[in-house]
């Protein structure tokens, strides 16, 4: 009897070694040995223009390519009775939405009642405007705002979700990133992250070490690539429209189909496994390479096979 206890914990370590949070990773590859993989969705912002022009044939293209589930950017004129009755005939989550912070203060029973029933389980605040930002002359206000939101999303049975950019990671008097800030005034319960983690890793910080700091925190995570080269001129929210009086001039920054820029997505993916993720969503903000959008989330789901993710 002593003996086949043994023989069942070693198994057991065996078993924690090749699928726990110690999953190792071989030449690129992700998750070595690891049965379990996390679900992979679509930002649509990526495909912004395609979902415009043909809403339903995007979605029924985005599932053909391999993916699990999708994050809105707006419902381009869809119910959103319509919108989940569309999710389920293709079969695609709907996970998440985007919804400016603006519409949210506006009317947040309208947005929890949309979003509810398009599907979605979390709503995220997916960027600030200046003065909202660290070091604005709103950021306190926008902080306990969030708090506020998030309280209400939970009564609805929503989780609410930030986005951040780089701008968050600027420092409070304190030596605090405003982030940081973010998540220690504002509890749990209230308010989850979308880490995106190319605005981590542009900020200096190591994605992979910053997703493992909010374990248990961090359900869905943001795999997005770049590339970087020279000195940084100019804007890079201006690349995306969200800067319009910045001039659009920097060819050192771009962004990338996952696997064609800086970013070490094998760590990113595995850090997001140990730290309790429950999807990963690829994002990229404009095409590049001299690739349509459609073709970039094909490159980036072709990669997360290449590397056993998907």
């Amino acid at each position: 009897m002593k003996k086949f206890s043994t023989l069942l914990l070693a198994v057991a370590a065996m078993f924690m070694v090749a699928c726990g949070g110690n999953a190792q990773k071989k030449d690129g590859q992700c998750c070595e040995g690891c049965n379990s993989k996390l679900p992979i969705a679509l930002q649509l912002y990526t495909v912004r223009g395609d979902m415009e022009q043909d809403f339903k044939g995007t979605l029924q293209k985005v599932k053909a390519l391999g993916y699990d589930g999708v994050e809105f950017a707006g419902l381009f004129n869809n119910t959103p009775a319509e919108v989940n009755a569309m999710c389920k005939e293709i079969g695609l989550v709907p996970i998440s939405a985007h919804v400016p912070l603006a519409d949210m203060l506006a009317d947040i029973d309208k947005v929890i009642a949309d979003y509810k029933a398009v599907g979605c389980t979390y709503i995220v605040v997916p960027y600030v405007t200046e003065e909202r930002r660290p070091g604005g002359e709103l950021f306190l206000q926008m902080v306990e705002e969030i708090r506020a939101i998030g309280q209400k999303c939970k009564e609805a049975g929503l989780t609410l979700l930030y986005h951040n950019h780089d701008f968050e990671f600027k420092k409070l008097e304190s030596g605090e990133y405003g982030l940081d800030y973010l998540y220690s005034n504002v509890p749990a319960d209230l308010l989850q992250t979308e880490l995106d983690e190319c605005w981590v890793k542009y900020s200096g910080l190591n994605p992979a070490e910053y997703l493992l700091k909010y374990s248990g925190r961090s359900p869905v995570v943001h795999l997005k690539d770049f590339h970087i080269e020279g000195e940084m001129e100019g804007d890079p929210y201006a690349l995306i429209g969200l800067n319009e009086g910045e001039e659009k001039k920097s060819s050192a920054f771009e962004f990338r189909p996952l696997g064609k820029g800086v970013q070490d997505i094998p760590s990113i993916i595995e850090a997001a496994h140990q730290a309790g993720s429950k999807w990963l969503i690829v994002e990229q903000d404009n095409p590049s390479m001299g690739l349509e959008p459609m073709q970039c989330i094909q490159t980036s789901i072709e990669f997360l096979k290449s590397i056993g993710a998907k």
